[in-house]
């Protein structure tokens, strides 16, 4: 499976070198563009005021963040390294986020992430629909995606919002398929040689849930409505 790291920070401000700095990192992990369920999330203290205008974007006061972890923490640092291990990034307006994970490490003497591991999903947008308006927002409202549990902005609900937006930039729901098929004919050709080579195996347990149970019925579905899926899942 292919494993990738959702990124999303908060900041004080634009520009790290003129002494802004994070208040707010996540990560999500996704594999084959789905969440796994485990995630990275902090807030940080940023050692400095916060101005008033980065306060109305993300909800993040001072008084909040004082006291909390400061980035050069080894288990904000290390542990973020830790987490995103090898795997690509994927982040709205990477080079902003980049520019500031990079700063933070750098100042510690830790080598930054190569810009060659981020994936920009507003490049992919752009690209995808040109001429449009393709913030986070925008992209979830083309998209179908709600945006109810999110009053300001924050990394941990914007990183959540950026997995959905990154499977439909990638496909959507037909890659969602493609991938739940392939499982389920990977099942299917494992029991039929299990059956021809040795002793013959239990069925299967019935899907639990009923997401679930539409899969499964959408793929008999598909397989029995289209020779071609009979052959290329060796059926």
């Amino acid at each position: 499976m292919a494993r990738e790291i959702v990124l999303d920070t908060e900041t004080t401000g634009f520009e790290p070198h003129l002494g802004h700095r994070l208040v707010e990192l996540a990560c999500l992990e996704i594999e084959d563009y789905l969440p796994t369920g485990r995630s990275f999330h902090v807030y940080i203290d940023p050692e400095r005021d916060m101005p008033p205008e980065a306060e109305k974007v993300h909800g993040l006061s001072a008084a909040f963040l004082a006291g909390k972890p400061k980035f050069r923490d080894k288990e904000i640092h290390a542990d973020f390294l830790t987490f995103v291990g090898d795997a690509p990034i994927i982040a709205h307006n990477a080079t902003f986020d980049r520019t500031f994970v990079n700063y933070e490490l750098e100042v510690l003497g830790v080598p930054g992430i190569p810009e060659e591991r981020w994936i920009d999903t507003l490049a992919l947008a752009r690209k995808r629909f040109p001429g449009m308006h393709n913030s986070l927002d925008a992209l979830c409202k083309r998209f179908k995606i709600s945006l109810s549990e999110r009053e300001k902005h924050g990394a941990l609900i914007d990183a959540r919002l950026l997995a959905a937006v990154y499977l439909e930039l990638k496909g959507g729901r037909a890659l969602t398929l493609e991938l739940t098929t392939r499982e389920m004919a990977a099942q299917a050709i494992a029991v039929a040689r299990a059956a021809v080579y040795g002793a013959r195996p239990r069925p299967l347990p019935f899907r639990s849930t009923e997401a679930e149970r539409e899969l499964h019925a959408q793929f008999v579905r598909e397989v029995m409505k289209n020779d071609e899926l009979w052959s290329k899942y060796g059926l």
